[in-house]
């Protein structure tokens, strides 16, 4: 039995199975397709075109694509996933390389349908050869998609016979030529399943400067080596989608490219395109973990990701990792608390956890203060009750007046949820100044529980809509 982001296979490590609490999700039913092939191939350029956004980076130099990248796809009704893989070179022996090829064949082994991406300009290469032994052993149905051909030269695909997997397809990826033919292929071999929609999904961003420990965080949730994890700054280059369950509910896990300062990143470098990637990921995510590295404490950089977050209005927690390598934590931990309260000033609302990777400690609270952080940006509160509030908070501390103007407070309501979005009507909203709605807020947050999310609070005249 296949499902989408596990195998039985699979170990799950000690420590989550000990907790019984994070499994995949096994309601995942959408047919998975692989795509793989050697380096510079344009197995991402296809995936991008396929999944109808610019979801995997791409670029002119071999080896960018490194962890398995996936999406959702669609064609003539059929509903699938794609998964995106690293260029596989069988020769280089690094690290990096070497766990390419191991999610690679976490993907292989996974999928219903594999597409082996070779370059028809090139020719049949003795790597094709390689990458196609490779994939004998597995069980999917395998097609060979000819890419490159931009002017339908149908004639350079017939030596790639010689790799054994049946009639190759001419494509180009990059002008759309021979897609449909590729895809009708392709859902021959899957099954006809009904749309899946993931409203009901949590997607959980994972971001952070790079090498704090994001992907070891994913992995330790997951249960599984999901994406690379190496002590090489800036492995993960890419934002990854893992879904899974906890508890009973879909989650997915959004591990993203480590973000630094502007100034350290090359205009047209690779990183500047994870770096917008991550910046999406915080976008589209209901919850943002900002992950920390605790032998370096809060920086300046670590601020700034912060502040994105705020900026975006999401629900958000602080993990700081590697907290096994802190001596003395309890005075350490008051000495981080501290130092948050002065530099996060600006969303005093934060939440902190502190972790470690390495022993697990606190790994499954992660979860737990998801869900607490999520359930405070959904929070709802009765018109009556915001009503009493606000009488209480302005019969305390009068509204401002200016220029022989007073401000009148009629009512309020709250508009919307993530973030939790106050309107107050009122006969002037000109009068009104930043630290008398600061002040409002401060009073909704004492009186309901707002930890972990931003709220706002705006104010309006009485007859705007």
């Amino acid at each position: 039995m296949r499902i989408y982001g596990v195998s039985r296979k699979i170990f799950v490590s000690k420590y989550l199975e000990k907790n019984n609490k994070i499994c995949h999700n096994k309601h995942m039913k959408k047919p998975l397709v692989a795509i793989v092939g050697k380096p510079n191939v344009g197995k991402s350029t296809f995936f991008n075109k396929v999944a109808g956004s610019k979801i995997s980076i791409v670029e002119d130099i071999p080896g960018v694509t490194r962890d398995r990248i996936f999406a959702n796809a669609e064609w003539c009704g059929y509903q699938f996933q794609i998964v995106d893989t690293g260029g596989l070179d069988f020769n280089k022996e690094d690290e990096i390389n070497k766990r390419i090829i191991e999610q690679a064949n976490l993907a292989i082994d996974l999928a219903d349908v594999i597409i082996l991406f070779v370059d028809g300009r090139e020719g049949i290469t003795a790597q094709d050869m390689e990458v196609a032994t490779y994939l004998r052993r597995a069980k999917a149905p395998k097609i060979v998609a000819v890419n490159k051909l931009d002017n339908n030269e149908v004639e350079k695909i017939y030596e790639f016979y010689e790799l054994g997997l049946g009639d190759p397809i001419a494509i180009s990826a990059e002008q759309s030529k021979g897609l449909g033919d590729l895809l009708d292929e392709v859902v021959k071999n899957i099954k006809l399943v009904e749309k899946d929609p993931d409203e009901n999904t949590v997607k959980i961003a994972l971001v952070g400067k790079p090498n704090a420990g994001k992907s070891s965080i994913t992995n330790r949730l997951l249960g599984e080596d999901r994406v690379v994890v190496s002590s090489v700054a800036g492995t993960t280059r890419d934002a990854i989608d893992s879904p899974f369950r906890w508890n009973n509910k879909d989650y997915c896990l959004i591990d993203t490219a480590g973000l630094r300062r502007k100034s350290k990143i090359e205009p047209d470098s690779i990183e500047r395109y994870s770096v917008i990637r991550s910046l999406n990921a915080i976008e589209r995510a209901d919850v943002v973990v900002l992950v920390l590295d605790a032998s370096e404490g809060i920086t300046e950089q670590d601020v700034r990701i912060a502040g994105l977050i705020h900026e975006q209005g999401k629900p958000s927690i602080i993990v700081v990792n590697k907290w096994d390598l802190i001596e003395n934590s309890a005075e350490q931990r008051k000495a981080f608390d501290k130092q948050f309260e002065v530099d996060l000033a600006f969303m005093k609302y934060f939440v902190t956890l502190y972790v470690s990777c390495e022993s697990g400690k606190n790994i499954g609270k992660i979860m737990e203060t998801v869900d607490y952080v999520l359930s405070n940006a959904r929070r709802e509160v009765p018109m009556a009750l915001f009503n009493n509030v606000l009488t209480n908070a302005i019969s305390v501390t009068e509204p401002p007046a200016k220029h022989g103007k007073k401000l009148k407070i009629i009512f309020g309501k709250q508009v919307a949820t993530c973030p939790p979005t106050f309107t107050i009507y009122c006969n002037n909203a000109t009068l009104v100044d930043n630290s008398y709605i600061r002040y409002i807020e401060n009073s909704l947050r004492r009186a309901f529980d707002f930890k972990g999310t931003p709220i706002k609070v705006q104010f309006k005249n009485k007859n705007e809509k």
